[in-house]
C-alpha cells in the first residue's frame, strides 16, 4: 500500500519517523506523493506548544478533507496527552501509543526502532532512550511519555557501527533525557555507553543532544576530554530561567549557582566546549525583574547561544493553572532574548578566529560548502572542492556576524 508520514517537533520524533518509514518499506509498502494518493497516513505529532497543536489539527483536517477514505493513524505527544479531545474533535482518527505501532500497522509486537540513516540529513541521529518523570510545571512531555526506557547498549553499537560503514562520519546520541539512560540488559549508564562507543573502530565523532544538567555524569565528561577525537565538545545544557525563584516554581531541581558551577567545571574540564541553552520567555510567575535577572545570568555565564520558547500553557500541567502573562509582554521578552542570542551566537564565532577546528560537512548552502565544528559553529569553507564530505580539518579565518569562514588545512 501507499503510506505517507507526517512529522512534527522534536528531532526524537524525527528519528522515530524515521524508523516508521524504513518498517514501512521493509514491509514492501510504497511512500505516497502526498497525503492526498496516501492509503494510511500517519502523523507523528507534538503537543509542545499551543501552536504545535494548531499545526497537528490542521493536517488532520486536511487529509480528512481531501481524503477521507485513508486510515488515518495519529501517534505522538499530541495523540497521547489528548485522546478524549482527539476522540470528540476527530473520531475518526486511530491514536495508536509509539510502542503499539508494530501490533497497529503491520501485525508485530514491536516496530524495530533502529535506523539505518537518516532521510534529508547529512549526519545520523540515534534515539538511545524515552520518557521522562521530572514533571516540570510547565511541560506536558511527562504526560504523553511516561515510562522510561532505553535501547539496549548492543543494539546502540551495531547501530553506530553500520551507520559509520555507510559513510556517516557525525552521529548524534538523542532521547526525551539521554542523561538517564540505563541498558535495560546490563545497566549500563551514558558513561558506559560512551566508553564503549570509544572503543568502536572507524573515523566518525559523537554529539549529544540536549542533556539535562543534574545527569551530565563526570564520566561522560572525562571522556569528551580525553578523546576529542569520538566526542564533540559540545553541550546543549536546558536553563529555561536565570532566576532562582522561577526555577523553583518551574520544579527545576537546580539554581543559578548549581547551573553556573557546572558551566564553569565544564569549560575547566574540557578544551574548547560550547555550551547552548534552552530558556523560556514570560513563565506565569516571571516578574519583569525575574526577567531581568534572568536576561543578565546568562550574558554573565557566557553561553554561546539560546533556544528561546515563548512560554504557552499546556492543558493538565501545574503552570496552565496559574495566571498568565499578557501576549504582547511574553513576545516582547521573546524577542529581547532572541535578539541576545544573536549577540551571544556573534561573540562565539568571533572568538574561534585564527583556530583550527574539525567540520563536519553539511549540504550546500548559497551554493557555498560549509560545515559545523565540533563545539557547534557554523563555517564556510572558501577553498573547499565541491566533492569534499565527512571529517574536515580547517582554519577559522574570520566571522560574519554568527558565521564563521575558513579554509581546508587538510
Amino acid at each position: 500500500m501507499k503510506f505517507f508520514i507526517k512529522t512534527f517537533g522534536c528531532r526524537v520524533n524525527q528519528v522515530e519517523s524515521q524508523a516508521i518509514l524504513e518498517d514501512f518499506l521493509r514491509h514492501g509498502h510504497t511512500p505516497a506523493d502526498s497525503f492526498e494518493t496516501a492509503e494510511v497516513c500517519v502523523l507523528n505529532t507534538c503537543t509542545v506548544t499551543h501552536q504545535a497543536d494548531k499545526d497537528v489539527e490542521k493536517q488532520i483536517r486536511q487529509i480528512l478533507h481531501r481524503n477521507p477514505q485513508a486510515r488515518l493513524v495519529l501517534t505522538g505527544c499530541y495523540a497521547a496527552a489528548h485522546q478524549a479531545h482527539i476522540k470528540a474533535l476527530f473520531p475518526q482518527a486511530e491514536i495508536v501509543g509509539k510502542y503499539n505501532l508494530g501490533r497497529a500497522l503491520f501485525n508485530e509486537e514491536d516496530l524495530c526502532w533502529t535506523v539505518s540513516g537518516h532521510e534529508g540529513h547529512s549526519r545520523a541521529f540515534i534515539k538511545i532512550q524515552d520518557g521522562c518523570d521530572c514533571f516540570c510545571s510547565y511541560c506536558i512531555v511527562p504526560f504523553a511519555r511516561p515510562d522510561k526506557r532505553s535501547k539496549p547498549a548492543p543494539d546502540v553499537l551495531k547501530e553506530i557501527t553500520a551507520l559509520v560503514e555507510k559513510g556517516f562520519a557525525e552521529v548524534v546520541l538523542t532521547g526525551i533525557n539521554i542523561g538517564n539512560y540505563a541498558c535495560p540488559q546490563t545497566g549500563a549508564d551514558l558513561a558506559l555507553l560512551c566508553r564503549q562507543i570509544a572503543a568502536l573502530p572507524g573515523h566518525f565523532r559523537v554529539r549529544f543532544s540536549s542533556i539535562e544538567l543534574q545527569t551530565v555524569a563526570d564520566g561522560v565528561v572525562d571522556l569528551m576530554a580525553a578523546r576529542p577525537d569520538r566526542f564533540c565538545n559540545y553541550f546543549h545544557l536546558p536553563l529555561q530561567a536565570g532566576c532562582d525563584s522561577v526555577l523553583k516554581a518551574m520544579n527545576r531541581h537546580y539554581d543559578t549557582a548549581a547551573y553556573r558551577a557546572r558551566v564553569e567545571d565544564l569549560r575547566a574540564r574540557v578544551p574548547g566546549i560550547s555550551i547552548f541553552a534552552d530558556v523560556i520567555a514570560g513563565f506565569p510567575t516571571e516578574t519583569e525583574a525575574d526577567f531581568e535577572t534572568t536576561y543578565q545570568f546568562i550574558k554573565s555565564v557566557g553561553l554561546c547561544g539560546l533556544h528561546v520558547f515563548s512560554y504557552s500553557p499546556r492543558p493538565g500541567t501545574k503552570a496552565a493553572a496559574w495566571p498568565q502573562l499578557a501576549h504582547e509582554e511574553i513576545k516582547r521578552r521573546s524577542d529581547a532574548l532572541r535578539a541576545l542570542d544573536k549577540e551571544l551566537r556573534t561573540r562565539f564565532a568571533a572568538s574561534l578566529v585564527g583556530t583550527e577546528q574539525e567540520l563536519f560537512m553539511e549540504e550546500r548552502k548559497n551554493g557555498l560548502p560549509g560545515g559545523v565544528t565540533a563545539n557547534f559553529q557554523y563555517t564556510v569553507l572558501e577553498n573547499a572542492p565541491e566533492h569534499l564530505k565527512g571529517l574536515v580539518r580547517a582554519k577559522i579565518i574570520r566571522a560574519d556576524g554568527p558565521v564563521c569562514y575558513g579554509a581546508v588545512t587538510a
